[in-house]
């Protein structure tokens, strides 16, 4: 079966793609598509209602089985910002790394001189799976807990992946491997949730 994840991140695809191809599932993102499909208009209130509004759209608009997700980093400090804001907190257009060292920039600084005990904060991610006519078939939810750091550290994974510190494996979630992220991961723990939904529902495997 071909799935249709709804994004052009290829970090993203790569984490799904590893946790689904077990069960016969290739995933491609939108790139794959030759014209360009405007996006959608994401002001979901929530995590989970923004997965919803990309997977519908995107499925009705290809005629694909989508996957969506939506997901982004709550820091207790800020009352959980930047939530759904995550991949624009400060507000730079440009290119994937460049957003990301700006928000990751700014979220420092919003909390210098915050102590470390209080610096708790988690990736969450909620996905979302709709048939070609956009009716939902699923929805998941996962988090990855940790505490932001005073410093980047870390050359893998993506976003804020380098302020996340692991205190039980004292890293950060930038320096995990591929494999070790997905094991314990935000997107991880959704995929993994959504993989069952697959494996019960075998009459999904049909192409998409």
């Amino acid at each position: 079966m071909q799935l249709l994840f709804a994004t052009s991140n290829p970090h993203k695809i790569e984490e799904v793609a590893a946790i689904l191809a077990p069960l016969g599932i290739d995933v491609v993102g939108l790139s794959e598509f030759e014209s360009a499909i405007p996006e959608p208009v994401e002001d979901g209130a929530t995590f989970q209602a923004n997965a919803q509004i990309k997977a519908v759209y995107y499925a009705k608009k290809t005629k694909c089985v989508c996957l969506a997700d939506d997901s982004g980093l709550e820091v207790d400090a800020l009352d959980g910002n930047p939530g759904v804001y995550s991949a624009r907190y400060a507000g730079t257009n440009g290119k994937r790394a460049e957003c990301d060292q700006a928000n990751n920039e700014k979220l420092l600084e919003e909390l210098r001189g915050v102590p470390m005990e209080k610096r708790a904060a988690r990736f969450v991610c909620a996905m979302c799976l709709a048939d070609v006519d956009g009716a939902v078939l699923a929805e998941t939810h996962g988090t990855f807990e940790g505490v932001i750091g005073t410093e980047p550290r870390g050359e893998n994974g993506f976003g804020y992946d380098p302020l996340l510190y692991l205190p039980d494996v004292d890293c950060t979630s930038g320096e995990l491997s591929p494999a070790q992220k997905n094991a314990r991961s935000h997107r991880g723990v959704a995929a993994r949730l959504m993989a069952e939904h697959f494996h019960k529902k075998s009459h999904l495997s049909g192409p998409a």
